[in-house]
């Protein structure tokens, strides 16, 4: 069985799917897993762009660094490219099946059905909603991050 590739994928890639990058960076690190990691977006809105500048601080809050990450938008070699795709919300998971092709195995979902007890859940946009709601996005993926983990051991 070839290694596990995650895609965690939002709208824009620059709040909520670096952030679940980089926790999951973080916990198959702690785990000792060897696992492929990236994310991305549904939208264009920001290819090539740096992540927000408050996810960047929420990141480096906890110890890790993702300015040098860049966005850059699902295409369909990732159905191909990656083992599990993670959307963030019910809108990111039907743009990311929209794209799906017809005999694809990639696992989609959302992030948090990996969660017990939290299937179903989206992760809420923080872009709009002010900066402490970057510390409830961090602590939703980091949640969904070690819940992962526990599945991928």
């Amino acid at each position: 069985m070839s290694k596990p590739a995650l895609l965690f994928v939002c709208l824009g890639n620059i709040c909520r799917s670096p952030l679940a990058e980089a926790a999951m960076r973080r916990a198959a690190a702690n785990a000792g897993l060897d696992v492929v990691i990236d994310s991305c977006g549904t939208a264009a809105h920001h290819i090539d762009s740096p992540p927000d500048p408050r996810s960047v601080e929420t990141a480096a809050a906890n110890g890790i660094d993702i300015s040098d990450l860049r966005g850059r938008q699902l295409v369909v070699e990732d159905f191909t490219r990656f083992t599990h795709i993670f959307g963030m919300d019910h809108q990111n998971l039907r743009n990311i099946e929209a794209l799906r092709p017809e005999l694809s195995t990639t696992h989609v979902s959302l992030l948090m059905d990996m969660v017990p007890g939290r299937e179903g859940a989206a992760i809420a946009d923080p872009y709009y909603d002010g900066e402490d709601q970057f510390g409830d996005t961090w602590a939703h993926v980091w949640m969904a991050a070690e819940a992962l983990v526990e599945r991928l051991r």
